[in-house]
């Protein structure tokens, strides 16, 4: 068995998580880091598509968690950690970091980020 890594990094979005109401209300700069360990299917060639993750309906997935309101972090990680496990049988493992730029912590902050992982059978 052939196993890869498929990374999508760096991928930002303007949306309105937080913990506080105010968060919510004002929105917020994120940044998130996606990478997923596959199978690699040995007819993976040019137009094979099939036999490896397209990391365009990765995008669309951790796009789609990231338009869903929610108070914490941790809980957009696992949302595509488990979307991605549910439509891809090929990946193995998950992890994903999010990075809220300039979080409201009441100091100087760049950002503040939440790694998950998750594998097929965890």
């Amino acid at each position: 068995m052939q196993t890869g890594t498929i990374a999508l990094e760096g991928l930002e979005f303007f949306a309105y998580h937080g913990y506080y109401k105010e968060e919510q209300k004002t929105g917020n700069r994120y940044t998130v880091d996606l990478q997923v360990t596959s199978v690699i299917g040995d007819e993976v060639s040019d137009s094979n598509l099939g036999a490896t993750i397209d990391y365009e309906k990765l995008y669309q997935m951790v796009a789609q968690a990231m338009q869903t309101k929610t108070k914490l972090l941790e809980d957009i990680a696992q949302r595509i950690c488990h979307a991605v496990l549910a439509n891809f049988e090929r990946a193995l493992e998950v992890e994903v970091s999010i990075s809220k730029h300039n979080p409201p912590i009441g100091g100087v902050c760049a950002r503040a980020k939440v790694t998950l992982k998750q594998s097929r059978t965890s």
